[in-house]
């Protein structure tokens, strides 16, 4: 027991140095730019927070959650990727199929079976991370301000709000993981180092 809780320390404790470091280097939020480099810029950073959070998941947290009616921690990690790549289709191509299966059917009618290991939820998610990247990236500049409109599911909405939704999306679910790490005895980092 004694060992296990050495390894989350020294979990806990890169998990800080690299949030300090990330911090350390944060662009200048005041500088000059466009929507489409402060949203990649935040994407990358919110990213990097939530790899801090990630790394501190181990194989027999995948089934756990903290009661009846709560996505299990595999459950969360299947979720992240696979609203990011339906949002993501809305946004970039106008392809509603995610929403039109999730609304009436919940979230178990998109997310498919149960997660297959903590390793393979990660690579999803991250693949679903550098795609998001790579597909707003390309997209122009006067594009972010179109409407994607589906009047059948009583959705409006900008292409810069939905993609800054999948960023909101990603900071929610890591604050649930770092109180179920929490629950579970695992110390989750803070954002900030204390002075």
């Amino acid at each position: 027991m004694l060992c296990r809780h050495a390894v989350r320390v020294n979990d806990y404790k890169k998990a800080m140095r690299a949030t300090r470091e990330l911090h350390a280097g944060a662009m200048d939020y005041n500088s000059r730019m466009t929507l489409p480099d402060f949203f990649l810029k935040q994407k990358q950073a919110i990213r990097a927070r939530s790899e801090d959070v990630f790394r501190l998941l181990r194989p027999e947290h995948l089934g756990w959650s903290p009661g009846n009616g709560a996505l299990n921690i595999g459950e969360m990690l299947r979720h992240l990727w696979v609203s990011e790549e339906g949002v993501r289709r809305v946004a970039l191509d106008g392809n509603f199929a995610y929403y039109e299966k999730r609304i009436p059917g919940g979230l178990p009618a998109v997310l498919g079976g149960a997660a297959s290991s903590v390793e393979e939820e990660l690579r999803q998610i991250a693949r679903a991370h550098q795609e998001t990247l790579a597909a707003a990236s390309k997209l122009r500049e006067e594009e972010w301000d179109k409407e994607r409109v589906n009047d059948a599911i009583g959705f409006r909405r900008k292409v810069s709000v939905i993609l800054f939704g999948i960023n909101e999306h990603e900071v929610h679910h890591r604050a649930q993981l770092m109180t179920y790490l929490r629950m579970l005895g695992t110390p989750a980092p803070e954002p900030f180092a204390k002075r």
